[in-house]
Parts: C-alpha cells; sequence; structure tokens
C-alpha cells in the first residue's frame, strides 16, 4: 500500500483514518529504508510484522513469484508443497551462482538482497560481541565442520605446491579433525600441557611442528577459542605470532566462542598482533537458529580468504540458513543481541558457584579452568570410588565380579540403532529384574524398567551376580533420563581412532590418563538461572540414585547438594519413568558433532 493508492482510497475509508494508517505503513517503511541505507542492525528489534512484512515484500521481488511468470528452465523455484513454500516464504532459488556463493542470483533479486544483508548484519552481529576487527563475513549454509573444511580448502589454493598438512591442536571433537581429512590434508596433531587442572596449549610443539615440517609443507595451523572444560581454548595470539613468523594461514575453530566476551577478545587481539586468515562460527550455538549455517570471518588486515572460498563454493546456495540468520538478527536488534551476550556472561558465574556449592556437599569439586569462560567441569570421583567398591564387594562375595554397567556399547558410533539400543537395554534391565525374582523362570516383580522383558533369571544367590554395578559413564545416562542434555561425562581410558588418527584417553584431551573422572555443564548462549538451579537438583538426585545402585550410602540432604528440593520439573519425568531401560539407552553423550 503506497501513497498513491491511499489516495486511491479516499471516498471508501474517511480521509483522517487513511492518513493515520498510511502513517504506521510510512513508519514500517523508514525501518526498512534505515536498515537498507546503514547495513547494520538496527539499534531496537522489529515487530513480527514489520519483519513478515519486509521477508513477503523480498520474497516477491524473486521470478518465481512474479504474476504470470512463466518458467520453462530446469530450475524455476518450483513447490509443489503450500506448507513448504509458508515455510520458506516462497524463496525457493537460493543465492549465489554457479560460479560464486556471494555472486548476485538474475532470477531472485529479493533472495540476493537477503544474502547481501546476512553477512553485512553478520559482521555488525560480530563487531558488536567484541570481534572489532572482524572484516568481510561470509554465511554459508554448512554446519561448523563443513565450513572449516572449506576454509581449510582455500587456504591450500593460496599455498606452494606440495603442501598438505594442518597442524593442529588437539581437542576431542570430531568435527575439526574430520574437516582436516575431508579437505584431503594430513593432520599433525599437537598434544596439550597440563597445567594445574587444566590442559593448555603447548606452542612450542607448534613452533617445533613448523620448523620440522618446514612452512611451505604447511597448509594451515588450526586451533581451537571454544571447548568443553578443562581444556582451555588455545593460545590464539601465540599461535598467530608463529603464523605470521612462518609465513603460515592461521584457521580458528570459533564454533561457540562469539557469546563469550572473553574470547573475542583473546581473537581481536590474535588479529592486531600476528595472523588470522579465517574465524569459522556456528550460527546455530551463537545466535539461536537451526542447525545447518556457519559464518566464516575474515580479519579486515586479511580479507583475502573470505573471497576465495566464496568463489570457490560449488553450485547455488540454500537460503534457509541466511534468512534463519537475518530474521533473529532483526527481532533483537543490536539492543537485543547485546542483552542477550550479558544475561549469558551473568549465568557463567552463576552455574560455577551452584556446581561449587553442590560439589562441597559431595564430596567432589569444580576443577579449575580460569581460561575457558563458557565450560565447567565437575568431579565424579565419589561416584568412582562407590562404583568400584561395589565392584570389590562382589568379587568377594562371588569370587568375579560382573562387567561394570556402561553405555559404551550403546553410544552413538556404536553401529547399532537407537531402538535397537533401547530394546537391548530393555531386555538388560528385563533379566535384571528377573534375577531378583526369587523364583522361576518369570520375574515376581514388575520392575519399571521392563520386568519379564528379558531372560529371568534362577533367583537365589545368583541374582545378586545378575547385577551388574555401573560405571561412572552410566551417570551421564541417568542425567539424561531426567531430561538432562549436554553434559558430558569423561572418564579415563578410552582408546578411540578419528579419522584415521588413534587416542588414548579419548574426550579428556590427553594422551595421559587425566587424574579425574569428571562431568561437563556449559553456561550457553540461551541458558537461564532457572534451568541452572533446576539442573543442580536433578544433578543431586542422580548422585543419590548413583550410589544406591552401587550399594552406597548417600550423602544426607542438606544446603548446597541438591538433594533437599523437591525439584520435579514439568518435563523430568518423561525420561525418568522409562528408568533403567531408558538410562542404558541414553548412552555416556560424549559429543562428537
Amino acid at each position: 500500500m503506497n501513497p498513491a493508492n491511499l489516495e486511491a482510497a479516499r471516498g471508501l475509508v474517511s480521509a483522517s483514518y487513511l492518513r493515520q494508517g498510511g502513517e504506521a505503513l510510512a513508519a514500517r517503511q523508514r525501518r526498512v529504508k534505515a536498515l537498507l541505507s546503514s547495513r547494520r542492525l538496527p539499534e531496537q528489534g522489529w515487530d513480527e510484522a514489520t519483519l513478515d512484512m519486509f521477508i513477503r515484500d523480498c520474497s516477491a521481488m524473486d521470478s518465481n513469484n512474479f504474476p504470470g511468470n512463466v518458467g520453462v528452465g530446469e530450475r524455476e523455484g518450483r513447490l509443489a508443497c503450500p506448507a513448504v513454500a509458508r515455510r520458506h516464504f516462497g524463496l525457493a532459488h537460493g543465492v549465489g551462482r554457479s560460479g560464486d556463493i556471494a555472486a548476485e542470483q538474475p532470477k531472485a533479486a529479493g533472495s540476493s538482497l537477503l544474502a547481501a544483508l546476512a553477512a553485512a548484519l553478520a559482521a555488525d552481529a560480530l563487531r558488536i560481541a567484541g570481534l572489532v576487527e572482524v572484516g568481510p563475513v561470509a554465511v554459508l549454509p554448512l554446519a561448523t565442520g563443513m565450513a572449516l573444511a572449506l576454509s581449510l580448502m582455500g587456504c591450500r589454493e593460496q599455498r606452494p605446491p606440495g603442501a598438505d598438512v594442518v597442524i593442529w591442536s588437539r581437542v576431542d571433537q570430531k568435527t575439526a579433525l574430520k574437516a582436516v581429512t575431508a579437505a584431503g590434508l594430513t593432520p599433525h596433531v599437537v598434544q596439550l600441557v597440563k597445567r594445574g587442572d587444566e590442559l593448555v596449549t603447548d606452542t612450542q610443539a607448534i613452533s617445533a611442528a613448523l620448523a620440522s615440517l618446514g612452512p611451505d609443507r604447511v597448509v594451515a595451523v588450526l586451533t581451537t577459542s571454544s571447548c568443553f572444560a578443562p581444556r582451555a581454548p588455545d593460545d590464539l595470539e601465540g599461535v598467530a605470532r608463529l603464523c605470521a613468523a612462518a609465513g603460515v594461514p592461521h584457521v580458528v575453530n570459533n564454533a561457540y566462542g562469539v557469546q563469550s566476551a572473553a574470547t573475542c577478545a583473546a581473537l581481536t587481539a590474535a588479529c592486531r598482533r600476528g595472523r588470522v586468515d579465517a574465524i569459522v562460527q556456528s550460527t546455530d550455538k551463537n545466535f539461536m537458529v537451526p542447525v545447518g549455517g556457519a559464518l566464516v570471518a575474515a580479519p579486515r588486515s586479511r580479507p583475502a580468504l573470505v573471497a576465495a572460498l566464496t568463489g570457490a563454493y560449488p553450485g547455488r546456495a540454500a537460503m534457509g540458513p541466511a534468512l534463519d540468520l537475518v530474521m533473529t538478527l532483526l527481532h533483537w536488534g543490536a539492543e537485543g543481541w547485546r542483552q542477550v551476550l550479558a544475561r549469558r556472561e551473568e549465568v557463567y558465574p552463576h552455574l560455577r558457584s551452584r556446581l561449587a556449592a553442590f560439589a562441597a556437599g559431595e564430596g567432589e569439586r569444580v576443577l579449575e579452568t580460569p581460561g575457558n569462560p563458557i565450560s565447567i567441569a565437575l568431579t565424579l570421583d565419589t561416584l568412582e570410588a562407590a562404583a568400584r567398591s561395589a565392584r570389590e564387594r562382589q568379587q568377594a562375595q562371588h569370587g568375579t565380579a560382573q562387567q561394570p554397567q556402561s553405555p559404551d556399547a550403546d553410544a552413538p558410533g556404536s553401529g547399532a540403532s537407537p531402538p535397537a539400543r533401547a530394546a537391548g537395554a530393555e531386555g538388560r534391565a528385563g533379566a535384571q529384574s528377573g534375577a531378583q525374582g526369587g523364583g522361576g523362570g518369570k520375574a515376581k516383580g514388575q520392575g519399571k524398567a521392563g520386568a519379564g522383558k528379558g531372560k529371568a533369571g534362577a533367583g537365589g544367590p545368583s541374582g545378586d551376580r545378575a547385577r551388574a554395578v555401573p560405571d561412572a559413564t552410566f551417570f551421564g545416562a541417568m542425567l539424561w533420563s531426567r531430561c538432562v542434555s549436554g553434559t558430558r561425562v569423561v572418564a579415563p581410558g578410552k582408546t578411540q581412532s578419528v579419522a584415521g588418527v588413534a587416542f588414548r584417553n579419548y574426550g579428556s584431551h590427553v594422551e595421559e590418563p587425566y587424574p579425574h573422572t569428571y562431568c561437563t555443564a556449559a553456561a550457553a548462549l540461551g541458558t537461564t538461572k532457572d534451568e541452572v538451579d533446576e539442573f543442580i537438583v536433578r544433578l543431586g538426585k542422580s548422585f543419590a540414585d548413583f550410589r544406591k545402585k552401587c550399594g552406597a550410602s548417600s550423602v544426607p540432604a542438606g544446603p548446597g547438594n541438591g538433594v533437599e528440593a523437591s525439584g520435579q520439573g514439568p518435563q523430568e519425568g518423561a525420561r525418568e519413568g522409562d528408568g533403567e531401560a531408558a538410562e542404558a539407552a541414553a548412552g555416556d553423550q560424549v559429543d562428537g558433532a
């Protein structure tokens, strides 16, 4: 409805009413004009009506939405399902062209406009978060791992012939290592060093690797700026100085580091005092949008890699991740984005203090990891000791001990599908219930884990022998059964091969056994203090139940240990009602994504 149409409406509606309605429309249009002129986040977030109007106007600019358009090509933005068309606002053409993801798409002026705005607004949001040295930004319809692989491929194009190695500071999370091998490159793993509880970058070992391999053989050094405690983010400035001196590219895996002011400050210092070629971050972890997007940012002083990356992207790209990001950033505005970041900074000390108080009541402690501003680790040493004592008692009573009850066999990557893992767990639980039934081939008690669905035991002494003692990694499954997601339980001793590289003590970031079994929790963007408080309650219940499974006495309820609160949240019973079967099927939740 433009001014000419409003004028034409005179006589249908009173002029005063039309004028008032026109002023409201003009106010929305001024917001759009200001956005297109400044190409920065509006200070105040947009209301939903303005946002919807803007996106639909852009959609109407794409050829598949032209009135009377006749499409005779092989790709004309046709959408068969109306629900799909609504979900995507009719934006069906994607962005970019076959030669460049950042190029304009002739059939889609509206989509091209939104894609360009996504890059501009993302850069502004990164600067507001503290990455003040950021220059060009590419918004990719790829999650972090593939964005890292594409960045490394871009680095390779700029290196001498024969360069094929990526020097990588170890972090026990599969994505970065798989990105290296997916790019057709060879990882050179540099181990961390332990400083107190914290695991930190061995810059001397990285320097030695650069010298022994020779700079011309190295495609890039890949560092990490957001990770699970007790690992700390890498020494970004130290590595950046090494890369500048050696003339070697430096790529930073900043998967969820945008939300931390300390991490952004470290990245800014690295850009100013050394060499950084690309900073890669996830859109879902930092901006609360669906999984599937990543930002690759280059410093203002070294913008070349982003241009090389967008030019190397094969084919067009999906519009979804860029659209999600634009809508979310306009919804927040600069003020809302700053508030979201500030609330996360407030949650971190709250989580740490609540965990410290809980640990004191349980005989545990929070590991000292001052370099990690997002993730916190809590020891599980008393649970490990309870499980060990239970196995020793079992050994003394029966001459042998059952294998520890562990979710490892059922963990993601074991090869069993989730239903198969759940069925297997239920069967084991039923066998245990039957064994405790006291007689015959059928369980007398109907245990909540599904009595009788496994093979019942014969009762008597053999019934005690059938009860497997859980190991500490089973604690993660117990939390999952109480609808606590995101925790990560790590015990020393696990050997795993990732992308052809063998690691000892995988999960704890070090070759030598870490001296504690522990679980981690993160004060991530969007986490609330209420969620932290409820987590502590459910953590206390899980501690008590684990000790009960081990036949150990529970720590008495009291201030700080979380056991005294009722804490039955609206969702807590959803998985808890499945009992041991749900716990066994849940796995140890070591995050490999």
